[in-house]
């Protein structure tokens, strides 16, 4: 197995780019192969990794159709329903808590009504 080549953060070669950086361009790597990677050294851990995808062989990004839209929607509607009251909370549920705010501690509901 060969190991990939890898450089020192900051120091990539021209013509590469990280994962976040080809979607800041309104590209995808598009099933090609990691090529590369950068190598950040962090004292008493291990070390930082981003992989590295050529630009040339990169792919636009799809666009987002009307059903995508929809379907983000009724994802982030189903992440602020309630599920014990089945209320909007008007926020995103915490999965700390699993439910809204006034399910999850209902005495302080009641002192503040």
């Amino acid at each position: 197995m060969a190991a990939l080549p890898t450089y020192p953060w900051r120091l990539a070669p021209d013509g590469l780019a990280t994962y976040r950086q080809l979607r800041a361009a309104g590209l995808r790597p598009g099933g090609q192969p990691v090529v590369a990677q950068l190598e950040r050294r962090r004292r008493g851990r291990g070390p930082l990794v981003a992989y590295l995808y050529r630009i040339d062989c990169a792919k636009p990004v799809r666009p987002m159709t009307a059903a995508r839209w929809a379907a983000l929607a009724k994802a982030n509607a189903a992440r602020r329903r309630c599920p014990q009251c089945r209320r909007d909370a008007g926020y995103v549920i915490p999965a700390s808590l699993g439910t809204c705010t006034p399910c999850a501690y209902p005495d302080t509901a009641q002192r503040a009504a």
